[in-house]
């Protein structure tokens, strides 16, 4: 028996090791989350090595975006329904960051400078063409390099299409005529 209680975490040993308060766990536990799996003689919780496994998932999933009630959901349901989770939060997280991207473009035009878009962290169309010149593509080679990322990843190269700043018929004739 005191070979299994050596195993067992405290609340404190367990928020330490993972960073989190005492407060987090405690409601981990209030809604069903992250039950202890036992109790001291002093009626302590006390966490197993599957209960440190759980909140590694936990954890991951949180830090994926997750909210907590989807983690309950994933953390009791099959990979299918984690894949389609996933899924799901792959697709907001890429419409968030085309928002964010347009933001950052609007941003940088209202600012009119120069030096703005230099040290922003935007690559339009016109500093990626003039990069890609600068290191002695011509024509063919852009259109090589378009060819290749159309097919290898066609949504990748949309988003970077769309981040360059591209107006969208732009991008719909750019990928139709390298989808071939």
């Amino acid at each position: 028996m005191s070979k299994t209680i050596n195993k067992l975490l405290s609340i404190g040993q367990l928020g330490k090791r993972f960073g989190l308060s005492r407060s987090t766990l405690l409601y981990y536990d209030s809604i069903g989350l992250l039950k202890p799996s036992g109790r001291s003689t002093s009626n302590y919780r006390l966490y197993s090595s599957e209960d440190v496994q759980r909140l590694q998932r936990i954890r991951t999933y949180r830090e994926a975006g997750l909210p907590l009630q989807e983690i309950e959901r994933i953390l009791l349901a099959d990979e299918s329904r984690i894949s389609e989770a996933l899924h799901q939060r792959m697709s907001q997280l890429n419409a968030d960051i085309s928002g964010l991207r347009k933001q950052q473009q609007i941003i940088t035009t209202l600012l009119g400078s120069e030096h703005i878009a230099s040290c922003s962290r935007i690559m339009d169309k016109q500093r990626w063409t003039q990069l890609l010149e600068a290191s002695g593509i011509d024509d063919e080679g852009m259109r090589c390099w378009h060819q290749e990322f159309e097919q290898r990843a066609p949504e990748a190269h949309q988003d970077f299409l769309e981040s360059l700043g591209i107006e969208p018929e732009e991008i719909r004739s750019i990928r139709e005529r390298f989808s071939q």
